[in-house]
């Protein structure tokens, strides 16, 4: 095994390890000893197995650490936002940039469904996962009655 240098969300840390994972491949990577990392950072850095039996990895280098949240905005999807999901069936996503840094993606859902939609959105690994790959530090899911929208924002 050689070196990785990559983007890692950190998903599990406790006093002495960490486990990260690499927001490109998705490959799970526990490290021998955790330099201070918490759940839900994203580490863009250098690691390598671990000598003598590289059954482990170490941090050797971090070149940016942020820290990424997800929430629920009070706020409902905007006009555009709606627009888009009008134009779309039941189950479809549309993914747009952003102007700057981040990525919209649009849901429509059954809007009976629109709440278990939001909850799964922000209790799944791969939108922080998604965040860390944009560059991103923020996701903000707004939602309305069959509509669900995902801002990755810096």
């Amino acid at each position: 095994m050689e070196e990785t240098t990559g983007t890692f969300l950190v998903t599990h840390a406790e006093d002495e390890s960490a486990v990260l994972r690499d927001v490109e491949t998705g490959q799970i990577h526990t490290l021998a000893a955790n330099p201070e990392l918490e759940v839900g950072e994203a580490i863009e850095g250098t690691i390598a197995p671990e000598p003598p039996i590289e059954a482990a990895w170490e941090l050797r280098e971090i070149e940016e650490r942020r820290r990424l949240s997800a929430e629920r905005s009070d706020e409902p999807p905007t006009s555009q936002e709606r627009e888009i999901a009008a134009r779309q069936t039941v189950g479809e996503v549309t993914r747009t940039d952003r102007a700057g840094i981040g990525e919209l993606h649009v849901l429509t859902v059954p809007p009976e469904r629109t709440e278990e939609a939001v909850t799964e959105i922000l209790e799944d690994e791969e939108t922080l996962a998604r965040a860390a790959r944009y560059g991103v530090d923020r996701v903000e899911v707004r939602a309305d009655e069959g509509v669900v929208s995902v801002r990755y924002l810096p």
